[in-house]
């Protein structure tokens, strides 16, 4: 045992001084590298701009109150995440300007953090994230911070955040394959890189574990990138991810190997195609509905030379979006997109995009830059997923720039766990599944007997096609509906660019049931004599209409929850139709859904799924 503990801490010291680190800054963007960005600022106006909005922004924080250690129920992380907004922000500009304004600001916000009691380690997040703010600012303002301030902010670093990390009390993430992983490992890494030369051996052995442990979320990214936590987490997770590739690249001159890991690269694709033609994002799990910048798209561009990964991004540095500011890890674009010309962006190819994983989706569309372009994501997966939702088989779907299909997505968790709400279970009688917006009765899915779905239920997306007319994908929902149903099958696809197809095949159980199939909207709803429904919002109009069965009569539903936890949800609508359907029996169901300026004939002819090539 002693000959087995003396390797390996001969080997964590060789690899101590295995590397010449570079001296302070280290962290992101070394000494004279603000060069690069200076140059880009005066090459191009875009880079100019957000330029600008981060200058602007320090200019504010600064007649901003000092922050207050004032926690909310369980987390501190609002502090910590305003300190890292806000030392970065200002470290970023001091170092462009060289103004001091920006560096006596920010030493006073530094200081004053280093001084709370802790960092509230009890929820590791707070921690992560704070000691990243804390980090960047020690690192990027080294040299010109007073003795006295680098030494509290030092002891900060350490006795705040990088020894808590090394209670079993409190480190759990380590082995945990989502974003505590990503967000935990990331953050204590910059506590070590930023006090290497004081602690090398304690720096080297945090470093030296995060290179191993956030190897488990990263396998999640396999094959083609789909990021299990969807649109939110993947903006969480994955930036703090490749915040962390990019800090140990620059000062060990290696990330191990890591950014090769299948699937990683592929996940940019992703997080592209998951904003539809409305500006919405595809929110299944808890997600928020909204879309913005994302830095961590200039690393992937940079990465993997393919600049049309920017094509939305540079769209939302021209004036979509409107909270950049709010970005935490903002200055992180001006230092990935140094060396990009966002000039020779160039539109994406692709109108699909297929992932597997533990959480698959397929998204589809018919233009990148046509306002009034049709998209429909559809998902598969599991609800046993973190951060999942009882939303397999569920879809969005956008046209003319409106979301007509929708998903809630999260409600917030403290307005849950504030009532006592057991919220992060996830087996089949867990408390999670009784928050309405959490289980598929308020989902763009099915239900039977309007029961929940199988909580250890999983689907693929089996098939899709690339055919322009016919862009499709078929997934395969059957195990999230077993014992009512020996085979349920999900089929979508966006018809000669027109108009959507939703197709459920479906093969009963042994006993007769009641199938619900809804559509969540936040369009008003009009039932037609015709038995069609006509949805209207912001003067642009949808007609659903039932192809199959015939003999079914639309019907709406409310989207109010029944327990007094539940969000309001209101200004929605579910739209649909229950069918019985006999034991054993084989059901088709098959629902249009037509922008206004389309036309389709009466009784459409729909292959079977079978055909679907």
């Amino acid at each position: 045992m002693k000959i087995k503990i003396f390797i390996l801490s001969f080997f964590t010291f060789f690899r101590a001084f295995a590397h010449d680190l570079p001296s302070h800054p280290r962290i992101l963007l070394l000494k004279n590298e603000e060069n690069a960005i200076t140059k880009n600022i005066k090459n191009d106006q875009n880079w100019a701009k957000l330029n600008q909005v981060i200058i602007d922004e320090s200019n504010k924080i600064i007649s901003l109150p000092t922050l207050e250690r004032i926690q909310i129920g369980r987390r501190l992380l609002d502090k910590s995440r305003e300190c890292l907004r806000r030392v970065f922000f200002l470290s970023y500009s001091y170092r462009i300007t060289r103004d001091k304004k920006y560096l006596e600001r920010a030493e006073t916000e530094l200081l004053k953090v280093s001084q709370f009691s802790d960092w509230n380690p009890s929820h590791f997040l707070d921690v992560a994230e704070m000691t990243m703010g804390v980090s960047i600012g020690y690192d990027w303002l080294y040299d010109d911070l007073s003795a006295t301030s680098k030494e509290i902010i030092k002891e900060a670093i350490i006795k705040k955040g990088i020894e808590p990390s090394l209670d079993k009390k409190y480190n759990s993430w380590l082995k945990a394959s989502h974003n505590w992983n990503q967000v935990c490992n990331a953050g204590i890494t910059y506590g070590a890189l930023a006090i290497y030369e004081e602690n090398p051996s304690l720096a080297q052995q945090i470093i030296d574990r995060a290179i191993e442990s956030i190897k488990l979320p990263m396998e999640d990214y396999k094959p083609e990138g789909a990021y299990p936590e969807g649109y939110s987490y993947w903006g969480y997770g994955t930036s703090f991810n490749v915040m962390f590739l990019d800090a140990i690249q620059r000062v060990l001159k290696t990330d191990f190997g890591l950014s090769e890991t299948p699937g990683f690269l592929k996940t940019a694709g992703y997080m592209q195609n998951m904003v539809g033609s409305s500006g919405k994002n595809f929110n299944y799990s808890d997600a928020g509905n909204g879309s913005g910048l994302s830095p961590a798209m200039f690393w992937f561009a940079d990465k993997t030379q393919n600049s049309s990964l920017l094509f939305t991004e540079k769209q939302y540095l021209q004036g979509k979006d409107k909270s950049m500011h709010r970005d935490r890890l903002l200055p992180a674009t001006m230092i990935w997109g140094k060396s990009i010309s966002l000039e020779k962006v160039t539109e994406p190819k692709e109108m699909i995009w297929v992932g597997q994983g533990k959480n698959p989706v397929a998204m589809i569309r018919t233009s990148w830059s046509k306002p009034d372009a049709i998209y429909i994501g559809l998902k598969g997966g599991s609800p046993s997923v973190n951060h999942g939702h009882m939303d397999v088989g569920s879809f969005v779907m956008d046209a003319n720039g409106e979301r007509w299909s929708m998903d809630f997505g999260m409600q917030e968790y403290e307005s849950l766990e504030s009532k006592g709400v057991k919220l992060w279970g996830l087996t089949q009688d867990s408390e999670r599944w009784q928050v309405y917006r959490y289980n598929n009765l308020a989902h763009s899915t099915l239900a039977f007997d309007n029961e929940f779905q199988k909580v250890e239920g999983y689907a693929t997306i089996n098939r899709s096609s690339k055919k322009p007319n016919f862009l499709s994908a078929i997934s395969d929902i059957s195990a999230v509906y077993k014992g009512k149903a020996t085979s349920v099958n999900r089929g979508v696809a966006i018809i000669n660019k027109k108009y959507v197809l939703v197709k459920d095949e479906i093969t009963a159980a042994e006993n007769e049931t009641t199938i619900r199939w809804a559509m969540l909207t936040p369009a008003e709803v009009k039932i037609n004599k015709d038995g069609s429904a006509e949805l209207t919002q912001n003067g642009k109009k949808l007609q659903l209409k039932v192809n199959n069965p015939s003999n079914v009569t639309l019907k709406t539903w409310s989207t109010q929850g029944l327990h007094d936890y539940d969000a309001p949800n209101t200004g929605t609508t579910l739209v649909g139709f229950e069918f019985k359907i006999a034991a054993n029996s084989n059901n088709s169901l098959e629902v249009l859904l037509i922008p206004e300026e389309n036309k389709v004939i009466s009784k459409t002819k729909i292959l079977p799924l079978k055909d679907w090539k």
